[in-house]
């Protein structure tokens, strides 16, 4: 039986930007289609493969844009690399006993429409659904 694979939109960094481009929007991310990803986990893994519904845009990021001499409190991006914050996200594919297909989890992602998540022990199962789940993302992301 053939994998079903599907195209995977992801929003990368182009390059760091400069501390005086803080606070200007110009050409550092960029919208690219990947290559076809697989819509099932590979066999034997326990990583999760989630399609991400909603995502995070906060100022934190901003500073991960740049690229520190000396380690902060969370790893700059990488150009070349998709732009990760917290999301919103409905399991596809599990290889981890904790999630099953159709749960909905929050945690960090990838911006991009389907994320393949190595350490599932980072994803919280939403516990609220009757809440709105961009929600999630903020104030009931520690609930």
């Amino acid at each position: 039986m053939a994998l079903v694979a599907v195209s995977n939109k992801r929003v990368i960094l182009k390059r760091y930007l400069t501390a005086c481009e803080i606070g200007q929007l110009g050409d550092e991310m960029e919208v690219v289609t990947a290559e076809a990803v697989p819509l099932s986990v590979p066999a034997g893994s326990s990583a999760v493969l989630v399609k991400n519904l909603y995502i995070s845009c906060d100022p934190y990021l901003r500073n991960r844009m740049i690229r520190h001499e000396v380690p902060t409190y969370i790893s700059d991006f990488v150009p070349g690399e998709v732009v990760t914050s917290h999301g919103v996200m409905k399991v596809i594919s599990s290889g981890h006993l904790d999630f099953k297909a159709g749960d909905l989890v929050w945690g960090m992602t990838g911006w991009e429409e389907y994320t393949l998540i190595n350490n599932p022990e980072s994803l919280f199962k939403i516990n609220y659904p009757e809440f709105p789940l961009s929600n999630y993302t903020g104030v009931l992301a520690y609930w």
